[in-house]
């Protein structure tokens, strides 16, 4: 009877340090399922309520598009479409979403190993168990090699943490300068296809005219017919042109996190900007403190000098410490202490060291790669800039001659000096030079956002008398 009562005093001990280990998971998180339910992924995919959207610009934190106004009740400007694609966009909700792993992330590289709490017992059940005892050990032990490589941990997860900031905040960039391209883009179909909607109507009206002159006997079936081919094509023209503004629109939409069949309007009477003439040496010194890509590439090779150093900590020997006590079955009680130590005769860490050494200098020479990219984009685009400018500076003062001609062959037309293919024939080319001009104000936007994307300065886009 007294061995049992023994036996059930060393059960309780045992469940006593259950218990403990117990109570500590008492604040642990718990398992909460997130299903993908159909209604919520639909509400997910739905148009934003705009009222919200106002209230989140308003938060907004981006010094690029600080101090802009926003309200969409009188259709959006480019500007406003880049501050809505920042808020609705639902790519950057994923990168946000990396913002609280790299929060994760630091928090768990600023937590310690947990000590190492055990016990056991031994209760004698045959032989010569006289006088004996039921003996029992107790042990706390605690890794102390981790406090070598802590402060690199932090230091890494920190700069990781910062870096990811960093890139978030450049897919902001991104997003934002993808909204506007493509809202100048929009502008920019609309105004084409009003010109190739004259277009068609001049073509319209000559053939009608040309109809009756046909009927009347003052013109023949082959000005009729040439005019019916003139027509056909500027019809053409007019629905390829209404296809691209449809694509321009859903562009847009997907631009700015919006489903396809939600309809946009932009305010009435925008201005297209030009891009400002820069000196390609200063942008890309600019570029260098002032992309956020190349900050958070600085930051990132700042981490993994962080993990290098670690690694090079990490190849001292493992140590761990431990405190013990006890009482065997003669019932003599023991307390000691322990140290252990890993013996680096074959696993230095060198392998790891090495990784991590090869994962710096691939940082290093990505750097420098996106520096000699970031330089070949600027020299290129200043130069393309340079170029395009030239060339719808020469066509403007040829449109002026085209348009003076147009009056003057007008006004042929009604006292007879001219007939009526010649006058239409010089609305036409009045129109397709507009075009022109117009594809090159295009490809000047493009060419002033590429710009402002590669030199990191938002804003070089002007308004300078291109209306």
């Amino acid at each position: 009877m007294r061995r049992l009562f023994k036996y059930y005093s060393l059960v309780g001990k045992l469940g006593l340090i259950i218990g403990l280990a117990a109570l500590g998971l008492c604040g642990c998180a718990s398992y909460q399922p997130v299903p993908l339910a159909p209604e919520s992924l639909q509400k997910r995919l739905q148009a934003p309520d705009m009222s919200e959207v106002r209230l989140q610009v308003k938060e907004l934190d981006l010094p690029f598009l600080a101090d802009q106004p926003f309200d969409e009740r009188d259709g959006l400007s480019p500007e406003e479409a880049a501050m809505m694609a920042v808020v609705v966009n639902p790519g950057l909700k994923v990168a946000r979403d990396r913002k609280g792993l790299a929060a994760a992330q630091l928090m768990q590289a600023g937590i310690l190993p947990n000590p190492q709490l055990s016990y056991d017992l031994t209760h004698p059940s045959g032989g010569n168990t006289k006088g004996t005892v039921n003996g029992f050990g107790f042990g706390l032990g605690w890794d102390v090699s981790s406090l070598l490589t802590l402060s690199s941990k932090l230091d890494a997860a920190r700069a990781q943490s910062s870096a990811i900031d960093l890139e978030v905040a450049w897919q902001e960039w991104q997003v934002a300068t993808a909204a506007r391209l493509h809202a100048y883009h929009l502008i920019i179909a609309e105004k084409r296809l009003a010109l190739v909607q004259s277009l068609e109507k001049s073509q319209e009206e000559l053939w009608q005219k040309l109809q009756q002159g046909t009927e009347s006997g003052v013109k023949t079936q082959t000005d009729l017919a040439t005019a019916t081919l003139s027509l056909q094509d500027s019809k053409a023209q007019l629905l390829e042109n209404q296809s691209l503004y449809e694509l321009e629109r859903l562009a847009f939409n997907r631009a700015l996190g919006l489903p396809s069949e939600v309809v946009v309007p932009l305010e009435e009477n925008n201005a297209l900007p030009m891009p400002q003439v820069q000196l390609a040496n200063k942008l890309f010194r600019n570029a260098q403190s002032r992309r956020l890509d190349l900050q958070a590439l600085k930051l990132g090779y700042k981490s993994q000098e962080a993990q290098v150093r670690g690694a090079i900590r990490a190849q001292f020997p493992q140590i761990n410490l431990g405190f013990s006590a006890g009482k065997d079955t003669d019932s003599l009680r023991t307390i000691g202490f322990g140290i252990s130590i890993d013996l680096p005769l074959f696993d230095r860490n060198q392998g790891e060291i090495a990784a991590q050494q090869a994962s710096r200098k691939q940082l290093l020479d990505e750097y420098v790669q996106r520096l000699f990219t970031t330089r070949a984009d600027i020299d290129h685009l200043t130069a393309a800039i340079s170029g395009t400018r030239q060339q719808i500076t020469g066509l403007e003062q040829s449109l002026k001659q085209e348009k003076a001609l147009s009056k003057t062959f007008h006004t042929a037309l009604r006292i007879g000096q001219v007939d009526l293919f010649s006058y239409y024939e010089t609305l036409n080319r009045l129109n397709e030079k507009r075009l022109q001009i117009l594809n090159l104000k295009q490809k000047m936007i493009d060419l002033g956002i590429a710009l402002e994307v590669a030199s990191g300065d938002y804003g070089l886009l002007t308004m300078e008398n291109l209306k």
